[in-house]
């Protein structure tokens, strides 16, 4: 109990200065991440981790679960149309690049990892967290246009990596083992298949009946967010009974949900905002304890990754991507600096370790993840709000009528026509 009366405890010292903190470079995650990290000096914290380790990762699971939900529950269709869409373009042109350049570059730092492995890297610190940097995507002074792709890509692309990671991890497996077919096929039908039809049969028929007892008035209003929260819980307990993927399941149902109740991402949101934090910020406290018993192991390579990971790894791909789309230089760095990692790849990184593959390059795999996943919740934690600042200054001169302003604009003038 010394871990969670700890986090306990945290959580009611943050609600009482949040607001104070607003106005400050101080992030949720940076809190949680360094309170977790002292919570590594108390030996019945650091002995309660150890004998308590599974119970502890189902509940970041659990965080990770409803975060794919969630996020995929309030992605509209509408969102992705167009060729100048700068989401879909984040999320294919960009993803598939970052992934692409991450192996590359740990293929060269570290040479003794395979091409799998270095893949299995990759997937893990490809989605993005806007949470950690939540001053950007709330910021007024930073264009609608940007901050919905932003926000659209973190939303998205953690459950668009999660079939990289378990294809690379697959192919890993198969390398190191005399059962390459078996473990192939598991993956595609098992892992991904079950996954797929699970997330589709719950997401449909959930969103059917949610949006017919609402239609009927059978339902009070609210309730109504129960009756979502219960989809992603449905989505475990139907995934562990067929060994399906439950994120690929729980990342499927938000989409198919909207089918027949199109005001989930409303309500999955408004639980998300209020006791999915929760979930968030253990994650980030269990995370800051656990890194502290490895970053002696820090080398000099890890940290190289790191900020390659952060840096080139992100930002090139994101230029890539945006090149037809006229935006200011300012824009474009803005985007690829802002790629924050954070909990998807501290859960799908547990995940992992806790798959027990047993790879030759699982400790550098480990490290990296979590040098990378701390290096980035304090550096874009601490640079959100004054980049922010700087970045409003320097696009400033553009006119409204720039890229960056489309949307305002578009509706701009769709006002103005119904007007006339």
């Amino acid at each position: 109990m010394v871990i969670v009366a700890a986090f306990i405890s945290m959580v009611f010292f943050y609600s009482l200065i949040s607001r104070r903190l607003e106005r400050t470079v101080l992030t949720a995650p940076i809190l949680f991440t360094a309170f977790g990290a002292l919570m590594a000096f108390s030996h019945g914290a650091l002995d309660e981790l150890a004998l308590d380790r599974k119970d502890l990762l189902q509940v970041a699971e659990l965080g990770l679960v409803m975060t794919l939900f969630t996020d995929a529950s309030r992605v509209r269709p509408s969102m992705l149309k167009g060729e100048t869409n700068l989401p879909i373009r984040l999320l294919s042109t960009g993803m598939l690049l970052t992934i692409m350049l991450g192996v590359l570059c740990a293929m060269v730092v570290f040479r003794t990892l395979t091409w799998w492995e270095a893949g299995i890297i990759a997937a893990i610190l490809a989605p993005t967290d806007a949470g950690l940097g939540q001053v950007i995507v709330n910021s007024p002074h930073v264009p609608h246009r940007i901050r919905q792709a932003l926000n659209v890509e973190a939303g998205l692309n953690d459950g668009l990596s999660v079939p990289f990671l378990m294809f690379f991890v697959a192919l890993a497996e198969a390398r190191e083992t005399s059962r390459g077919g078996t473990v192939l096929t598991r993956f595609l039908i098992e892992q991904l298949g079950y996954g797929a039809l699970v997330g589709l049969a719950i997401g449909l028929l959930g969103g059917w009946l949610l949006g017919l007892a609402l239609r009927k008035q059978w339902m009070a209003e609210p309730v109504v967010q129960l009756g979502v929260v219960a989809l992603p819980l449905a989505c475990v307990v139907a995934s562990e009974a067929t060994a399906a993927s439950m994120f690929i399941a729980a990342f499927v149902a938000g989409l198919a949900t909207q089918v027949g109740f199109r005001e989930v991402g409303k309500h999955s949101v408004e639980f998300a905002e209020d006791w999915g934090q929760l979930f968030n910020y253990f994650v980030f406290f269990l995370f800051g304890l656990l890194v502290t018993r490895v970053w002696s192991q820090f080398s000099f390579a890890v940290v190289t990754y790191s900020v390659l990971s952060l840096t080139l790894i992100r930002i090139v791909p994101v230029a890539i991507a945006l090149l037809g789309t006229r935006l200011s230089w300012p824009t474009v760095l803005f985007m690829g600096w802002f790629g924050p990692r954070g909990l998807a790849s501290i859960v799908l990184g547990l995940v992992y370790l806790e798959g027990e593959t047993d790879l030759p390059g699982e400790p550098t795999i480990k490290l990296v993840v979590m040098a990378t996943v701390l290096l980035s919740i304090f550096a874009h934690g601490l640079t959100a709000l004054p980049a922010t600042v700087r970045y409003a200054k320097s696009i400033a001169t553009l006119g409204h009528r720039a890229p960056e302003y489309q949307d305002e604009v578009m509706g701009a003038d769709r006002a103005t026509a119904e007007g006339l």
